[in-house]
């Protein structure tokens, strides 16, 4: 069995993947914030950790960030700092913000390194799918005289900051809590997101006052100052509205997790994939199609999978980390996990293939197998309610319904090994380490505790008796 890599289309996080392939995405600095505790979560977790598409809203953003090549990324924690640092493994610098003091009180916190020359991005952990395109537009904008800021138009701007203009120009940003009525009509709204030269951040952040509602030092106030000291502010708006969206409760998590698999399946249907209902698919990682691929309804697919051309998945399957090549048919409510599935095999239905199954073409794994770390033969076939373990199956090897490897002595895991050709019959147990050679054949009830040779028949039955003049008990009457 072999996989052409080339052949893939690839459905991640849309993805950038095009615009990353220019190989112009250059940044210099972030600063992510992310030190908020998330009331509205009601949850004992770090807002930031929770998930989306199967992983925490943090790592979709430093995810994006890092495709930048960034000379460092500092990520600004605070609610439960150990946890966020024990959950992330990506490579940052962390700062600690000990008091929630404001936006402008956060990114002070994680200034620690960064050069009055350097660019420095600005965004949250808890806003997931900007994309690295509309982050790079922010840093093309940024110069010395230039901030770069992520606005948009909003039909119904409330909660939102309201971006100030004079004669065109941007002049500053009011919070809603700050606005005045006229200023809460605006409909241009910060997304919050800024580039800024290093030094001009430093300089900024110094002189801003925490005299406002909240009693908070807003990053917001330094765009007012840097207009006043004649810096220009340029609005850089996203492709998406979608971009800018936060999570601040599990109702608008649940928003952007059907927002984000919307896209993902478009993506698959775009690239050649039938879905029976785009609705109904969940991709939690990296999903690679070859052509003609057919996906059935409530499919889970984690980590890094990829599926070959013609393949055939029914409903109801979670596949884990697994590769499944040309041809083959997945039943309905199938499990694979870490597992290699070869060309033109029919899995399931109800089938488990546990990590380390790696089978061959033309094999037929039935309802109720489950399977681990086993090499399958090309041809095999283990039909029906099965454990096989631990094990190398050579090809043309029926296994019968019922049979198990006894792979476990209770401390140590041993190895069954079964020749190409042999039929095991039902009900029959392998009490491994043991061999059973090419061509043999166990008789169906056997429990098999020592080698059988090639193209021998081996019984381990004891013999039937049959009792006459025997009367069934039956219950006494009261």
């Amino acid at each position: 069995m072999s996989f052409n890599q080339s052949r893939f289309v690839s459905a991640i996080p849309w993805d950038n993947a095009s615009f990353l392939r220019q190989g112009i995405l250059m940044a210099t600095r972030f600063v992510v914030l992310a030190a908020g505790k998330g009331t509205r979560m009601k949850s004992a977790m770090p807002k930031v950790l929770h998930a989306l598409a199967g992983k925490p809203l943090l790592a979709h953003v430093l995810d994006t960030t890092q495709q930048l090549n960034p000379q460092g990324i500092t990520v600004v924690i605070g609610h439960e700092a150990d946890q966020v640092k024990q959950a992330i493994k990506h490579p940052v610098q962390w700062a600690l913000q000990s008091e929630q003091l404001g936006t402008g009180h956060a990114v002070r916190q994680g200034l620690e390194g960064i050069d009055d020359h350097d660019t420095v991005l600005i965004t949250y952990g808890d806003v997931p799918l900007t994309c690295a395109s509309t982050y790079q537009a922010l840093l093309d904008v940024c110069d010395e005289k230039t901030i770069g800021l992520l606005t948009l138009m909003m039909d119904d701007p409330t909660g939102y900051g309201r971006i100030l203009r004079e004669a065109g120009a941007i002049v500053g940003v009011v919070e809603q809590k700050d606005a005045t009525s006229d200023q809460l009509t605006i409909s241009e709204v910060n997304a919050g997101v800024v580039a800024i030269k290093g030094g001009t951040l430093r300089d900024l952040l110094s002189r801003i006052k925490n005299d406002n509602v909240q009693g908070e030092y807003y990053l917001t106030d330094i765009h007012e100052l840097a207009v006043r000291d004649g810096l220009s502010i340029t609005a850089v708006h996203p492709g998406d509205a979608w971009e800018v969206d936060g999570v601040n409760s599990r109702a608008q998590l649940a928003r952007l997790e059907r927002l984000h698999q919307e896209h993902l399946a478009t993506q698959l249907m775009n690239n050649g994939v039938t879905l029976s209902d785009p609705a109904r698919i969940d991709i939690r990682g990296q999903l690679d199609t070859g052509t003609d691929v057919v996906i059935d309804v409530n499919c889970i697919f984690e980590g890094h999978c990829v599926i070959g051309n013609n393949v055939q998945i029914g409903p109801n399957c979670l596949i884990s980390g697994s590769r499944i090549a040309d041809g083959t048919r997945l039943l309905a409510n199938c499990v694979l996990e870490s597992a290699e599935v070869g060309s033109d095999s029919v899995i399931g239905p109800f089938a488990r293939l546990r990590p380390g199954t790696h089978t061959h073409s033309g094999v037929r794994i039935g309802n109720f197998v489950e399977t681990k770390n086993t090499l399958v033969g090309e041809g095999s076939k283990i039909n029906h309610l099965s454990y096989v373990g631990d094990a190398q199956l050579g090809s043309n090897v029926n296994v019968g319904a019922g049979t198990i490897t006894c792979n476990y002595d209770g401390a140590n895991k041993h190895k069954t090994t079964i020749g190409d050709g042999a039929f095991i019959g039902s009900n029959s147990a392998l009490v491994a380490p043991v061999t059973v050679s090419k061509g043999a054949t166990v008789g169906a009830g056997s429990t098999i505790t020592r080698s059988v040779p090639a193209d021998r028949l081996s019984l381990t039955r004891a013999k039937q008796t049959d009792i006459e003049n025997w009367s069934r008990p039956v219950k006494k009457s009261s």
